[in-house]
């Protein structure tokens, strides 16, 4: 109690001291008293914060099983959070493990989730992922230390990232499991699955920085269909996106234990997979699967090995008109016609790689809509349109943030920037980070962290006294004083 009374007394002249220092000061600019208050806010914060950890930390080990936990005394911490580094004591505990090995553990700790992500708070962690799914990671970190009272890092940014990636990792794998042991959880039918999947190429470096081939990162997008009432009918229903940089037998299996965390898989009556013709893509789990070269990869293609703009528009035309035969016979034609010995011609080797690229493909290169292939109707809201939509997420989700500005990857973090990306598409993030940061419950009420730092001194009562007058009586000093705009302020958000 006399530290508390201490506390309350310490930050009261503080507050008078920091508003007499900021009235009395002359010429001071709007910044400058902008900066004051807010550095002056945060401290309070973070002296709030430190009272409720450390009274949550007493009441855990009031509550606690004393002969399994044995008190041995207190540590020092830090978490950091949007108001800056708060230091606070917790106690640790000796206890006794299942295999009769002694362990140290703080119950705080536990309590908050802290051995997930690390000491941060979740409105911290949130706002570090958000700033750097956009920005480099010396930019968050610039971001984050000029708009919050926390200071950090370009590593500590980093870390959170490779943290929440791994997390995240491992709540895919989980899924798989659930999936090979027939638990999945999910439940809806639709009668069709719309899938396309693409990679995304990245400059790479290894753990001395040192550059790299490029590595293709995997990206997969799921839907049901187009809005039928959105404006352009572009919007995609249900889409969930899902990237990586796994081994192509690894990604399949989590791209399968996504479908069947929403849907059962037996009453997807048709899927339709579009892609580009890779072969790690032609790797469907379900055989019926319809497969559909996507056209913009057709185009680039034909644009990229056909040179010669009359041979373009010829392989072009053709093409448009559906006599798929006919493009494949000129192209075999145009490869002969321009052989030369000339090393510097590629010509007829470039005309061939398109003529093998399209004939391994040739199943595809009709839309499945011009095959007379007849699939179920739509869901009442939903229209079916031509597939092509990956370029677009590949854009949104991922060439962003990860391609371009002289950026290389190494194969972990551009595995574990993927996860926050594509977690932020499918607005699942915060949710995400929250499972993992959001561990704390606080049985103090916030007034009474505000009690503690406002008594000056103690109430006088005789005898028992009653539970609730200090609650309806008790003299509050940043209450009770001049209304002046800071004490306002504070009395709004914490004392309504």
């Amino acid at each position: 109690e006399m530290t508390s009374s201490l506390v309350g007394s310490e930050m009261c002249i503080r507050d008078s001291c920091m508003m007499k220092s900021i009235v009395e000061e002359k010429l001071v600019s709007f910044k400058s008293l902008e900066r004051k208050v807010f550095a002056y806010v945060c401290e309070l914060g973070r002296e709030i914060t430190r009272i409720m950890l450390e009274n949550y930390d007493a009441e855990l080990a009031g509550g606690r099983d004393k002969r399994q936990y044995r008190d041995k005394g207190k540590r020092a911490t830090t978490i950091k959070t949007v108001y800056g580094e708060v230091t606070y004591a917790r106690r640790v505990y000796q206890t006794k493990l299942e295999d009769g090995r002694t362990a140290h553990v703080y119950l705080l700790d536990e309590a908050m989730h802290m051995n997930k992500i690390g000491l941060i708070s979740t409105n911290l962690a949130e706002k570090i992922a958000m700033t750097v799914t956009e920005s480099p990671y010396r930019v968050t970190a610039e971001i984050i230390s000029e708009t919050c009272g926390q200071s950090i890092s370009h590593g500590g940014a980093w870390n959170l990232v490779q943290k929440l990636g791994e997390r995240i990792s491992e709540e895919e794998e989980h899924c798989v499991k659930q999936m090979e042991a027939g638990q999945s959880e999910g439940t809806e039918g639709v009668p069709v699955l719309f899938e396309e999947m693409d990679g995304v190429w990245l400059s790479m470096q290894d753990s001395a920085h040192k550059k790299m081939k490029k590595q293709e990162m995997k990206v997969f997008t799921m839907y049901e269909g187009w809005d039928a009432e959105s404006k352009g009918s572009s919007r995609l229903v249900k889409k969930e996106m899902l990237a990586g940089m796994e081994k192509s037998s690894e990604f399949h299996r989590k791209r399968e234990a996504l479908i069947e965390k929403r849907y059962h898989a037996d009453e997807i009556q048709q899927r339709v997979l579009n892609g580009d013709g890779g072969s790690w893509i032609k790797e469907p789990y379900d055989p019926e699967t319809i497969f559909q070269l996507d056209r913009f990869h057709i185009y680039q293609e034909i644009k990229r090995r056909l040179k010669e703009k009359e041979a373009q528009q010829a392989v072009i035309e053709l093409f448009e008109a559906n006599k798929m035969e006919e493009m494949l016979e000129y192209i075999q034609i145009y490869a002969d016609s321009v052989g030369s010995n000339e090393e510097a011609d590629k010509r007829s080797c470039n005309a061939k790689k398109l003529h093998e690229y399209l004939s391994n493909n040739k199943e595809g290169l009709l839309p499945y809509r011009e095959r007379g292939i007849k699939i179920p109707e739509a869901k009442p809201g939903i229209v079916y349109k031509n597939m092509g939509v990956q370029e677009n997420q590949n854009c949104t989700t991922i060439t962003l943030r990860m391609k371009h500005r002289r950026m290389r990857w190494s194969v972990n973090g551009a595995n574990n920037m993927a996860k926050a990306l594509y977690r932020k598409e499918n607005r699942a993030l915060i949710d995400t980070i929250e499972r993992y940061t959001d561990g704390l419950i606080f049985t103090i009420q916030m007034q009474e962290a505000v009690k503690i730092l406002s008594a000056a001194k103690a109430p006088k009562k005789d005898g028992k006294g009653n539970a609730y007058v200090d609650i309806i009586g008790h003299h509050m000093p940043l209450l009770d004083a001049m209304r002046t705009a800071s004490r306002k302020a504070f009395a709004a958000a914490f004392c309504s």
